[in-house]
């Protein structure tokens, strides 16, 4: 017997099969590829739905992200955030430190900005007469009392001074771009700036007028590399091209509302076009607007897919857990980008220490802690044993005695002597150290501050539980109603609700997980979206 020739012709959804005569024989529907299909539109419809808000409130806050200076001058007040943003034992980096002044008097500073302490920190008045408008212009990262009637802060938008006639703080101009202040320090008739690029020389007694600029040079075998968080950082930003690539991440955030926006309304259009048919109403302009939602929703979604994928992947990694996997990992750095800059140190200094007695300048860094003995003229020197130091920074770097230092920062509060090799938990007094640097970045102590009273008593400031005290029983003066009621800058809210901690209130210690499950979830609408407009758009070109 001779056999038949049956044949097939195969469509996206059907195998349709023929008879020599041309005859339909069978139909295999692929119902695979519409399970696969159906599972992406409803995949994109109800998480897009859900998650909507969400996208909101990212965009909102990260666009505010990226304008700080811009919106420094707006606060919110406690009171009308959760419970979790008031201040309570000085907690919330109210305190960094103190520098004493004269007798008992002393000047508390941080994130409450400048108070005036006397009686041995018992009394308080406000100190911030002359700084802009907004709590983020108050905030203080060192204060430097020169003994010789100068008296200067820095804080994050550039170095005052206080006029004493005046009794009001004024503005000094430094020749460098940015201006964010990490540390003061003085040596003789120096005044040593550092910002977290650069390090500046002035003369106290001019008013610090004629400026030296340094670019420290890069540390002994160094590797011209950065950590890939730092690489995702700007990426996510857009600081990866300067203020250009802010305004493409700005445009983006604004992408993302529109979407959530358009997606809303055309997921709920349907059905008012339906009540509004059996009630006999005009459709016109409603099926415009659902027309104009879905023409819009593809356009922008298909046109800008990529790089919303980018930026909702680097996102996710810059937040717990997934940030403990890339923290310490070291990559290239981009070409022609942001990062790519002859200054070794770009946005990397946190701290800095004289000292006196060995003639010794040292460096605290995002990448670790450095010393140089000739005034910078060489390459820097690493230290071989190092304390931890959290990757949000340093926050308090002073001199114990000769040759031992105090490093604090939120992996914990550590007494260091570099010659020795010996580090020490300030705290508990205990040698057992973990000084892996690629241990956690938030240790079992958040220390965000300490100082000492006029009695020599010691107290560390936990970031979570404020004031704490240090080698003596005795608490710490409780927060006045005044300091209690400083508001919380706009900038710092959104940074809250951009990490997601904000709602911790909500899903108390399980919050962490909400950046990578929101990252996933952004994920999945955006390849299902793609994934659904090809679909719609081959069987359109197919047509």
């Amino acid at each position: 017997m001779r056999a038949l020739n049956f044949s097939v012709w195969k469509g996206s959804n059907a195998t349709l099969i023929f008879s020599p005569l041309g005859r339909l024989r069978g139909v295999t529907i692929n119902m695979k590829k519409k399970r696969r299909a159906r599972t992406s539109r409803w995949l994109h419809k109800w998480f897009g739905l859900v998650f909507s808000l969400f996208f909101v409130l990212w965009a909102v806050s990260g666009i505010v992200l990226n304008h700080r200076k811009t919106f420094s001058p707006y606060d919110l007040s406690r009171d009308q955030l959760p419970a979790d943003y008031r201040y309570e034992n000085w907690n919330h980096s109210a305190v960094r430190g103190a520098e004493v002044l004269r007798g008992d008097s002393s000047l508390i500073y941080g994130n409450i900005g400048l108070w005036l302490a006397t009686k041995n920190f018992t009394k308080f008045a406000m100190f911030n007469e002359g700084f802009p408008d907004g709590i983020d212009n108050k905030k203080i990262s060192s204060v430097l009392n020169t003994n010789t009637g100068s008296l200067f802060a820095g804080t994050h938008f550039g170095l005052f001074e206080f006029d004493s006639k005046n009794k009001k703080w004024t503005k000094i101009f430094l020749p460098v771009k940015e201006e964010r202040i990490v540390d003061l320090v003085k040596k003789g008739d120096t005044l040593a700036v550092m910002t977290r690029s650069f390090l500046l020389f002035g003369l106290v007694n001019t008013h610090a007028s004629n400026w030296q600029q340094v670019t420290l040079p890069p540390p002994e075998g160094f590797l011209n590399k950065t950590t890939l968080f730092k690489t995702l950082w700007i990426i996510h930003s857009g600081e990866i091209y300067g203020i250009a690539g802010k305004l493409i991440i700005d445009f983006v955030g604004i992408v993302f509302i529109l979407l959530a926006i358009t997606g809303v309304i055309y997921f709920f259009m349907p059905g008012i076009l339906k009540r509004r048919k059996c009630k006999q109403k005009s459709l016109k302009k409603h099926a415009r607007l659902n027309r104009w939602s879905l023409k819009w929703h593809n356009k922008l979604g298909i046109w800008l897919v990529a790089i919303l994928i980018i930026n909702v992947t680097a996102g996710m990694f810059l937040r717990p857990p997934l940030l403990i996997a890339i923290a310490n990992t070291k990559v290239d750095k981009i070409k022609y980008s942001h990062l790519d800059n002859p200054n070794h140190w770009f946005d990397k200094l946190r701290g800095l220490l004289y000292d006196e007695e060995l003639d010794r300048w040292i460096i605290g860094t995002n990448d670790g802690l450095y010393y140089s003995d000739d005034v910078f003229s060489s390459a820097l020197k690493s230290y071989a044993v190092q304390p931890p130091v959290s990757i949000m920074g340093i926050n308090v770097f002073e001199q114990l005695d000769r040759g031992a230092y105090l490093v604090g920062s939120f992996s914990g509060l550590f007494r260091w002597i570099p010659e020795a090799g010996y580090v020490e938990n300030y705290i508990t007094g205990s040698r057992e150290v973990n000084l892996n640097p690629s241990g956690p970045p938030i240790g079992q102590e958040v220390v965000a501050g300490y100082l000492k009273d006029n009695m020599g008593r010691e107290y560390y400031f936990d970031y979570d539980r404020g004031a704490l005290p240090l080698n003596n029983a005795r608490p710490f003066i409780p927060m006045p109603p005044g300091i209690k009621k400083q508001p919380m800058s706009l900038w710092n809210v959104m940074l809250e609700v951009h990490t997601a901690r904000f709602f911790k209130f909500l899903f108390g210690d399980f919050y962490i997980l909400f950046i990578p499950l929101f990252g996933i979830f952004s994920l999945t609408i955006l390849i299902t979206g793609l994934v659904v407009w090809i679909k719609v758009y081959w069987r359109k070109r197919k047509r």
